[in-house]
């Protein structure tokens, strides 16, 4: 049985960027081959058992040569598999997909192009430079900047794009700008037309070089900036200084490690890159399930026995419903038990079941809970509580003491992350981060443990952004000091928090 293979444009490294089904082509694949400038998280939405290969190709560094890459989608199309083969940027724009496509139909195996959002046009966009601007520019052309300079004769026409066409895009062109920069005035271009670099355009590390093309060589060389970037030609390059956008958020430039547990931290991520930051993933902590023993399911097929339940995480949320559906219950297992929420953040995830919680603290600690608990519960009542393995004992403590009977329900433990502890290492090492992120006392000891004996160090050469006063406290106690304690104690407070310590 012969399987299909997907030929994707990637987009230009945004990866919102992606096209719909682009998206839908990684989720149903079984092989996934991706490129240099493929954004890696894409690969979020491949299946857990997708067999993932890289084939990335820098200049003069190819991990794998295009004819490896060729015969390998042949190879597996004629498994049968569904391969997702992602390209960066277009797949037919100077992507080489003409060439895998020539391959695989010659070969008798199926393919489709996915077309993607391309950088010549994206990353331009993305500097706040329009390629046509009406009695501006009503032309624009995308040529290669990789040709061969020791070529007897140019495959360009340097002559007809010198003067002719109103906006050049040059892709893969930084190592022969010199070249490109002389032809062009030597054909008739002026020495004055602005000239725009755009390095890693759509991403959060992007950088915008503006000159002219008699300076450009000399600016690139001193501003020391390297490929991969796209140099854009022409008057159209003078609109940027109206039309910046992207690069002018509040936290652009800025990198900022998120330490808390990859199930939690999509929202995060970008709620932070919204404001303009590149963003580390580096959790610290995961959660996992707890086995359930016969009083645990007990408590679950008897719910309505209780006057509260008290949820004091997202995580809880999510883990108590699936025990619930485990034993065969839903939502109406609740009766009339009123419904606690520690916490915006577990309220909302409790509003996807279709529970809007009866008590809401004012904030979020433990002791602003208990007294919320108090003016709606009376002695002799019963409450469960929904807890991790390790937390906090003030709410049953304090209930009890108030002659309230209290059951806690345990259905997941908190544990140490160590699958980014590379990134998180070599981050810190390299001295460019300029805020860590920590959501709980769990992430600061258990990121504290992965960076070992330098981790103070380390520590010592960013900002340090703690999530409320107990997660402060924690890293104070660890010889941190804090440049910033969140007084809303959520995600959206922590980036706000970080936002006016600009």
């Amino acid at each position: 049985m012969t399987g299909m293979v997907y030929l994707i444009g990637a987009g230009p490294g945004d990866v919102k960027l992606i096209t719909v089904k682009g998206r839908e082509c990684i989720e149903k694949a079984d092989v996934i081959v991706y490129d240099y400038l493929a954004d890696a998280h894409l690969l979020e939405w491949a299946r857990p058992d997708a067999e993932l290969i890289y084939a990335g190709k820098q200049c003069k560094d190819h991990t794998m040569h295009q004819w490896e890459i060729n015969e390998l989608l042949v190879q597996k199309g004629k498994e049968g598999k569904i391969v997702a083969r992602l390209k960066g940027g277009d797949p037919l724009v100077f992507g080489r997909g003409g060439e895998e496509a020539m391959a695989l139909g010659e070969a008798g195996v199926p393919f489709e192009f996915v077309p993607g959002v391309t950088s010549p046009i994206a990353a331009p966009a993305y500097a706040g430079i329009p390629v046509t601007q009406r009695a501006m520019a009503t032309s624009f052309a995308v040529v290669t900047g990789h040709e061969d300079p020791t070529k007897a004769v140019s495959g360009i026409h340097w002559e007809g794009l010198a003067t002719a066409v109103d906006t050049l895009c040059f892709v893969m062109g930084v190592g022969n700008l010199p070249v490109i920069a002389e032809k062009l005035m030597a054909h008739g271009r002026a020495a004055s037309t602005p000239v725009a670099l755009v390095r890693w355009g759509t991403k959060p590390v992007q950088e915008v070089l503006v000159s002219t093309l008699e300076h450009v060589v000399e600016d690139v060389a001193k501003a020391k900036l390297k490929a991969p970037a796209i140099i854009v030609v022409g008057d159209v390059v003078n609109l940027r200084e109206k039309l910046q956008w992207f690069d002018n958020k509040p936290l652009f430039g800025k990198t900022v490690v998120v330490t808390r547990a990859r199930s939690q931290a999509s929202a995060f991520r970008e709620k932070l890159a919204a404001q303009g930051a590149n963003v580390v993933e580096a959790a610290a902590i995961k959660t996992s399930p707890l086995e359930l023993f016969e009083e645990d399911k007990r408590i679950i097929n008897n719910t309505k026995e209780y006057q509260c339940i008290v949820f004091t995480s997202g995580e809880g949320v999510r883990y108590f419903f699936d025990a619930l559906y485990k034993e065969g219950k839903d939502t109406r297992a609740l009766g009339n038990s009123k419904v606690a929420a520690i916490g915006c953040a577990t309220a909302r995830e409790l509003q996807k079941y279709g529970i809007v919680p009866d008590i809401i603290p004012v904030d979020y600690k433990a002791e602003s809970a208990v007294e919320a608990l108090e003016e709606e519960l009376s002695a002799g009542d019963s409450v469960l509580l929904i807890q991790p393995k390790v937390a906090r004992d003030v709410i049953p403590r304090c209930l009890r003491h108030r002659d309230m009977n209290v059951d806690i329900l345990r259905l997941y433990e908190t544990t140490q992350d160590t699958s980014q502890q590379d990134a998180l290492v070599a981050a810190l090492t390299e001295g460019n981060v300029d805020y860590i992120t920590f959501t709980s006392s769990s992430t600061v000891t258990n990121t504290i443990q992965l960076l070992g004996d330098n981790a103070l160090e380390l520590l010592g050469k960013t900002k340090v952004a703690c999530i409320g006063p107990i997660t402060a406290a924690t890293a104070m106690s660890a010889g941190l000091k804090p440049a910033i304690i969140s007084d809303v104690y959520t995600t959206d407070g922590l980036v706000n928090a970080i936002v006016k310590d600009i």
